[in-house]
Parts: C-alpha cells; structure tokens; sequence
C-alpha cells in the first residue's frame, strides 16, 4: 500500500520556511479515523505544542463522523503525536529557540495508519513573501514565453 495525501496545509510554505520534517502518528479516538479516511480534516489553524515529554497537534479540525452517533469525537481536541523520545527533545530544543515554531504540514494514510509531517519552522517578513510571490509571478512569465 503507498501513501494517500489526506490534507495539506497549503499556508504552511507561504507563511514559513519550513527547516526540519518529521512523520508523527496521531493517537486517535472512535470515530476519527473514518473521518480521516473521508478527507473531513482541516489543518489551516493547527499547531503543534511540545511540553518536553509529548506532542500535541492543537487546533486541528477532525469533523464529526455522522454514521457514530452519541459516541462521536470532539472535532477541535488536542491529539497526542506519537514520536520517539529523541524526536520530541529534538522539537523541544528547536522550539525553545526564539521564533522557532511546529507546525503540521500534511496528513496521510501509510499502510492504513493516519500520519503527520510536521515541520519546524520560522516566519517569514512581509518581505520575504512578496520576494516568493515576485519569484513565482516571473517563472510563470518565463513558462509562457517559452510556450509561445
């Protein structure tokens, strides 16, 4: 089986630069999982918290599955990352650095599990992102040009 991209976080290369990437799974309850599998997941506003002993994924929308009645989820809860021990103190040094942040990249199934790549990143300036959009906007003229 290979990897089926769930959710991106389209905003996370615009709004950072994205430094080192690690797969995290996700410790999930109920009906989670289905909801994963029917791509009801939104990461636009998620983070990831790092206490020095666990991760938690913050923020992140799961939708209630509709089919599990009274034993649904709560759509908004904190999800414990699974990672081993060198990986959160890895995070947990990386974060303590000034303007230094976790946040989730994507979400996918791998061999019927659901993971995470979360990233440790920096903000950009305004700068540096109309700098990208000036970058993108002249390879794009480049590219027709070319096809013309």
């Amino acid at each position: 089986m290979g990897v089926k991209v769930i959710a991106t976080n389209k905003k996370a290369r615009y709004e950072y630069f994205l430094l080192d990437t690690y797969e995290a799974g996700i410790e999930l309850r109920g009906s989670e999982i289905k909801s994963i599998r029917a791509r009801q997941v939104s990461l636009a506003e998620a983070y990831v918290q790092v206490d020095g002993e666990e991760a938690y994924l913050i923020n992140a929308h799961i939708a209630p599955y509709e089919l599990a009645n009274r034993f649904n989820h709560d759509p908004k809860r904190n999800r414990r990352l699974l990672l081993h021990k060198k990986e959160i103190r890895n995070l947990w040094d990386d974060v303590r650095q000034k303007g230094l942040t976790i946040i989730p990249v994507r979400m996918y199934l791998k061999n019927g599990r659901a993971k995470l790549e979360i990233a440790v990143a920096k903000g950009k300036k305004t700068r540096d992102k109309r700098q990208e959009i000036q970058k993108r906007d002249q390879e794009r003229e480049m590219n027709r040009r070319v096809r013309f």
